[in-house]
C-alpha cells in the first residue's frame, strides 16, 4: 500500500536518522532532553503509570472511561498507534477529550527535535518527550501514562511520584530486552514502582508475581493483587467487583471477551486505591459499559474488507502477538462458538520477533484453517510461508496468501457451511493495516 506520508510521518521518518545503532534500554537520553525542554515532567497532572506485557490498553480504556463519566478530563499516552501517530497522544477536555491535532503534534516534534540538537535518541524516547510537553501545557485531571518497553528504563520512568502503578498480566515477550525468564520480565515491568504509592497488580504467573512481590517490598510500594485484595468476575452476564470497600455489581463490559472482565477488574482496583478521585458507582457503571479500544476482539460488521467476506459470515480483527494473548483470544473465540457454531479461519501476519508456534497453539483444535499473509509495510514481517508452517508444525492445515485481500477471496472458495468466522490476528501492525484498509477508523 503505497501513500504520500502525512507531515507527522515525515517528522517521524526524520527522527528515526537519530535512532542509535541498538537499542540500550536507559533513561539517561531521556533525562538530558527532558532537561533541554524545562523538565515538563514536573508539570503534568496526577498520573496512573501502567506497565504489563497484555492488557494495558484495555485497562486503560476502562480507566478513561470511568474518569469521563464523572466529569473529569483525561490525557492518555499509549503505543503504539493502529493507523495515525496521533492516536498515540489523547489531550483531556470535557466530555471525551481529542486527539493531538496535527499542528500540535507537529509542533511538539520539531521543538524536541530541536534542542535534541543530533543527539542520539530512539524515536519513543523522543515522541515519550513531545507528549510529556503536550500533557504539560494542555490543563487535565488525570494523565494515564502506557509504558512503551519493560519498566524500569522505559522512557516514561520518569515521573517520579504516580498516583498509583499498575501492573497487567505479565507474560513472555521482548526477552531479547527484558530477560529470559517471566521472573526477570516481570521485575524489569515492576521498575516503575515508588515509594508509598499504590501498586495494582492483575492475576499473574507465580513466577512473576514472587518477583513483582519482590519489587513492591524494595519500593515500600503498598500493593493490591488481584484474587486477594480484590475479585472481578462474570455472575450471569455481569461484572461483579469486590474489595474492602465493598461491592459493585456493574453491566458487562462493551469490549468482548471474559479477559476483559479481569482487565476491567484491574481498571476498577487502580481508580478505587486513589481515594481523592471521590469517583461514584455511576461513573463506574457508564464507564464500563462504555469503553472502547479498537483491534481488541474488534467485529467489523461493515467496511471494504467486511464486503470481501462470504456472505453471512463473521469478520472479526485483533491485535494479539504472544503465547498469552492467543490464549485470551482463543478463550473468546470459544466462548463465541459455544453461542453460535461456525467454522474458524484465521488470517494470521506475525513480527519474526514473535513467537509463532505459541500463539498459533492455542487454536488448535479450534481453528479450521490458518492463511497467512504478510504485514503490510514490515520489514520484519515472517515470510506467510513460515506463517504457514508453524500453523502445520501445531496441527492447523495452511497456506499463504499475499495479503488479506487475497487471504478473504480464497476463504470465500473454501465453500463452508456455515459461513465462517474469520478472525485477522498476529500483528498490531497488521490489525492497524486492516483498519485503514477498510475504512474503519480506529478511534
Amino acid at each position: 500500500m503505497t501513500k504520500n506520508m502525512t507531515p507527522i510521518e515525515s517528522i517521524v521518518v526524520r527522527l528515526t536518522a537519530l535512532h542509535p545503532k541498538r537499542i540500550d534500554l536507559s533513561l539517561d537520553r531521556m533525562w538530558r532532553i527532558l532537561a533541554a525542554l524545562g523538565h515538563p515532567e514536573r508539570r503534568l497532572p496526577p498520573a496512573i503509570h501502567v506497565g504489563g506485557t497484555n492488557g494495558k490498553g484495555s485497562t486503560i480504556a476502562f480507566m478513561r472511561a470511568i474518569l469521563e463519566a464523572a466529569g473529569l478530563r483525561v490525557h492518555v499516552y499509549t503505543s503504539p498507534h493502529l493507523v495515525r501517530f496521533n492516536e498515540r497522544f489523547r489531550l483531556g477536555a470535557a466530555g471525551e477529550g481529542r486527539l493531538a491535532s496535527d499542528e500540535e503534534l507537529a509542533g511538539a516534534l520539531e521543538e524536541c527535535e530541536r534542542v535534541n540538537a543530533g543527539a542520539p535518541i530512539t524515536v519513543f524516547e523522543i515522541t515519550t518527550a513531545a507528549g510529556l510537553l503536550l500533557f504539560a501545557r494542555n490543563p487535565a485531571d488525570v494523565l494515564l501514562l502506557e509504558v512503551g518497553l519493560g519498566g524500569r528504563l522505559d522512557a516514561t520512568n520518569v515521573v517520579d511520584r504516580p498516583l498509583a502503578t499498575v501492573i497487567t498480566p505479565v507474560s513472555f515477550d521482548h526477552a531479547e530486552h527484558l530477560g529470559d525468564t517471566v521472573g526477570k520480565i516481570a521485575a524489569e515491568k515492576a521498575g516503575i514502582f515508588k515509594p508509598q504509592v499504590p501498586a495494582i497488580v492483575a492475576a499473574q504467573p507465580r513466577e512473576a508475581l514472587a518477583a513483582i512481590e519482590r519489587a513492591a517490598a524494595r519500593a515500600k510500594a503498598p500493593i493490591k493483587i488481584a484474587g486477594e485484595d480484590w475479585t472481578a468476575t462474570e455472575e450471569r452476564g455481569r461484572l461483579v467487583y469486590q474489595d474492602d470497600a465493598g461491592l459493585l455489581d456493574l453491566p458487562a463490559p462493551k469490549l468482548y471477551g471474559r479477559h476483559q472482565f479481569e482487565n476491567a477488574g484491574v481498571a476498577i482496583a487502580a481508580l478505587r486505591a486513589v481515594g481523592e478521585l471521590n469517583l461514584t458507582p455511576g461513573a463506574f457503571e457508564t464507564g464500563i459499559a462504555k469503553a472502547e479500544w479498537p483491534a481488541r476482539m474488534q467485529r467489523l460488521a461493515h467496511g471494504r474488507l467486511a464486503a470481501l467476506c462470504p456472505p453471512g459470515s463473521e469478520l472479526w480483527l485483533d491485535g494479539g502477538h504472544n503465547a498469552d494473548g492467543g490464549r485470551a483470544i482463543a478463550n473468546a473465540l470459544a466462548d463465541l462458538e459455544e453461542r453460535v457454531s461456525r467454522p474458524l479461519v484465521l488470517v494470521v501476519g506475525m513480527l519474526s520477533t514473535k513467537d509463532c508456534e505459541s500463539f498459533l497453539r492455542n487454536f488448535a483444535g479450534l481453528a479450521r484453517r490458518v492463511v497467512a499473509v504478510p504485514i503490510p509495510g514490515q520489514e520484519k514481517s515472517f515470510p506467510p510461508d513460515a506463517v504457514a508452517d508453524a500453523a502445520c508444525a501445531v496441527g492447523i492445515p495452511a497456506h499463504s496468501a499475499d495479503d488479506v485481500e487475497a487471504a478473504l477471496a480464497a476463504i470465500g472458495r473454501f465453500g463452508l457451511e456455515p459461513p465462517p468466522r474469520i478472525l485477522i490476528a498476529g500483528s498490531l501492525y497488521l490489525a492497524g493495516a486492516v483498519l485503514a484498509a477498510n475504512g474503519t477508523p480506529p478511534l
